[in-house]
């Protein structure tokens, strides 16, 4: 992941106030391949008597589900791209997919599944929602707010790498 975010971090500093159609969406959660699973049981157990070993441990936490400490760094940077999806589209720049694509991989570096996977869909989601709520046109109020969403999302990715990369 950390190896990512260099990469994040100059495709925001390299972003350049172009024009361009907008393609996208926001990005959806990936569907449950299948049938739902059936409900489990609940399982019933006898008490243990002092001493004796648990016959069914509890598993623990996969990684990707484990909170990392920049998850809030994360998820900001998420809702960044979002915004920046919608915004550099109402402004037609000539980026097509690319602010959806950059958040996609780093949600794909950083949590390909999980808790924390949603989480990262659901801060873009918000990014990309909050300014379609307000934005229908290009304005210089926009033009302002994706200058400035630039330079957070470049410090936040140098941040990031300056903090935790090896």
């Amino acid at each position: 992941m950390l190896r990512f975010l260099p990469t994040v971090f100059l495709a925001l500093c390299l972003a350049a106030p172009a024009q361009a159609q907008f393609w996208g969406a926001p990005m959806a959660p990936p569907a449950p391949a299948g049938p739902p699973p059936a409900p489990k049981p609940p399982a019933t157990t006898k008490p243990l008597a002092p001493g004796a070993p648990s016959q069914a441990a509890p598993t623990p936490p996969t990684a990707q589900d484990l909170p990392a400490p920049y998850d809030r760094d994360l998820q900001r940077l998420s809702e960044i791209l979002g915004a920046l999806h919608f915004l550099r589209g109402v402004c037609k720049s000539d980026e097509g997919q690319k602010w959806r694509d950059e958040a996609q991989a780093l949600i794909d570096a950083e949590a390909p599944a999980g808790q924390r996977h949603d989480q990262m869909v659901a801060s873009f989601n918000r990014g990309y929602r909050g300014f379609q709520q307000s934005y229908r046109t290009c304005t210089p109020a926009a033009d302002v707010v994706i200058r400035r969403y630039l330079e957070e999302g470049a410090k936040i990715a140098r941040d990031i790498t300056a903090r935790y990369a090896n």
